[in-house]
């Protein structure tokens, strides 16, 4: 799992169509449900390595990237699949939930 520090420059010629699913974490360190959440996903990214990128955006070190997601509560994920579709969800979810959302866009690439 990657934690994206400059997101203009690591998204810089990136295109998310075509190539491996993302799941985006948009999270504080001072979120107690983000915090909730971290093992999770880091669960998550091993159990889909390969499969499923998984990136991480503290949105206190990126407000830019997080105004421009309209991030208004953390945690948010964005599940986007090979086609670049984007499914949003708010809320530290139960890691079965998030192992679904993982299934649907490494598998079927629908949303």
């Amino acid at each position: 799992m990657e934690n994206i520090k400059d997101y203009q420059q690591y998204l810089r010629g990136y295109d998310y169509t075509g190539k491996t699913p993302v799941i985006i974490d948009f999270y504080a360190t001072w979120c107690g449900p983000c915090k909730a959440l971290a093992p999770m996903m880091e669960r998550l990214a091993k159990e889909f390595e390969g499969r499923v990128k998984v990136l991480k955006v503290d949105v206190d070190k990126n407000q830019d990237l997080a105004m421009a997601a309209r991030i208004m509560s953390i945690p948010t994920l964005f599940f986007i699949n090979k086609e670049g579709d984007i499914q949003r969800t708010v809320g530290a979810l139960p890691y079965p939930q998030l192992v679904q959302m993982a299934e649907k866009i490494s598998h079927r690439n629908i949303l």
